[in-house]
C-alpha cells in the first residue's frame, strides 16, 4: 500500500514549483513550512482537511482576526495545488476569519520622536563600534527616503553611490530596479558610515551595506528586537491603529509630510505626487500612494480646506 506523502514534502514540492515560475515566496513560504511541520507532527495523515489548517491558525501566538484571515489566505494557494493530485483536499474558504487586508492608520512620527531615535541609537553599545554607527545611520535612511525596510537592509555596497548620491535599489517588492536621489545630508552621513565602516572592515562591492559589529549582515529579526528595544527606552505611545509604533511607520512619515508639502504649494501638487513621489517610494500604482491621503487626520484636514477653497471659488465665479 502507497504511503501518503508527508505534509512537509508537499509543501516543499510546492514551493520548488512556485519559485521555478519566478515567485519568491519567502514569507509565504516560511508560513506553509510552519504548517507542514505542525500538520505532521499532530500526526495528521491524508489530504489537508480544513480542520488541520483551523487547529495550525489557533496556534498563532497573535490569534487576532488579520492574523487567522492571512494565514487561510498562504494556505488556499497550496491546497489548490494538492488538489490538483488529490480531489479529496478541502480548500478553506477565502473569508472563513474576514478579511485579510485592512489598512490600518499608521503611527506618524513626530521630528521629535525621529531626532529622539537616532540619538538613542547612537547611544547603542559598544561606545563609538560600528553598531551604533549603524543604527543611526540606518533609520536615518529609512526617514529621509522613505526606503522600505527590507531595501535598506539589502543594499550592497556597490548599490550606494556616495559620488553622485544615488542610491540602486535592486529587483525589489515587485521585481523592479529603481534609482533613488539622495539629499546632501543623507549622502554626508552615509559618507561618514562608509568611512567608519573602511576602518573596520575590509570592503567589496558586494557586501552589504549596513553591517554588524563582525562585519555579518544585519538580520532582520535583529534590527525589529533593537527598534522595540529603543522605542520602549523612548516611551513612545501608539497615534495610528496598531499595538506599537512600527519600522516601516518611518516610511508612511516620509510620504505624508512630502504630500502635506506639496498640499501647501500649490494647485499642482497632485500632479507632482503622482509623477514623482509614486516611482520615488517603488510603488507599483500611483493608488497605492494615494492610499497615504486618507491615512491621517492632518492630513484629510489639509485635503478638505484645499476643496473648501475650490469649492468656494468655483462658487464665486459662478455668481461672477
Amino acid at each position: 500500500m502507497k504511503t501518503a506523502p508527508s505534509m512537509q514534502s508537499l509543501v516543499r514540492a510546492y514551493l520548488d514549483e512556485r519559485r521555478r515560475l519566478g515567485f519568491s515566496l519567502s514569507i509565504a513560504g516560511s508560513q506553509l513550512l510552519a504548517f507542514a511541520r505542525f500538520a505532521d507532527g499532530a500526526g495528521h495523515d491524508g489530504p489537508l482537511t480544513i480542520g488541520i489548517v483551523i487547529e495550525w491558525i489557533k496556534r498563532s501566538s497573535k490569534g487576532t482576526p488579520i492574523t487567522s484571515a492571512r494565514r487561510v489566505e498562504v494556505i488556499r494557494p497550496f491546497a489548490k495545488y494538492c488538489a490538483r493530485f488529490d480531489p479529496s483536499t478541502e480548500i478553506p474558504r477565502r473569508d472563513m476569519f474576514g478579511r485579510a487586508h485592512r489598512r490600518l492608520t499608521p503611527h506618524i512620527y513626530t521630528d521629535r520622536e525621529i531626532t529622539g531615535l537616532l540619538s538613542a541609537a547612537s547611544q547603542l553599545s559598544p561606545a563609538g563600534g560600528l553598531r551604533p554607527a549603524t543604527y543611526t545611520t540606518f533609520f536615518g535612511l529609512i526617514s529621509t527616503t522613505g526606503l522600505r525596510f527590507s531595501e535598506a537592509l539589502n543594499l550592497h555596497c556597490n548599490d550606494v553611490d556616495l559620488a553622485r548620491g544615488l542610491l540602486t535599489i535592486r529587483r525589489t517588492k515587485f521585481r523592479k530596479t529603481r534609482l533613488v536621489p539622495l539629499h546632501q545630508t543623507a549622502v554626508a552621513a552615509l559618507t561618514r558610515y562608509a568611512a567608519l565602516r573602511r576602518r573596520r572592515l575590509a570592503e567589496s562591492p558586494q557586501q552589504w551595506f549596513f553591517v554588524s559589529e563582525a562585519g555579518r549582515r544585519l538580520a532582520p529579526r535583529t534590527v525589529h528586537s533593537v527598534f522595540e528595544r529603543l522605542r520602549k527606552q523612548l516611551g513612545w505611545k501608539p497615534r495610528g491603529g496598531h499595538p506599537a509604533p512600527r519600522i516601516h511607520d518611518i516610511r508612511h512619515t516620509f510620504v505624508c509630510r512630502r504630500v502635506k508639502l506639496w498640499q501647501a504649494e500649490g494647485p499642482n501638487s497632485d500632479n507632482a505626487m503622482a509623477a514623482a513621489l509614486s516611482t520615488y517610494i517603488g510603488h507599483a500604482k500611483v493608488s497605492d500612494t494615494y492610499w497615504y491621503l486618507t491615512a491621517t487626520p492632518g492630513l484629510m484636514s489639509a485635503a478638505a480646506k484645499r476643496f473648501e477653497h475650490f469649492a468656494s471659488c468655483d462658487k464665486e465665479d459662478s455668481h461672477g
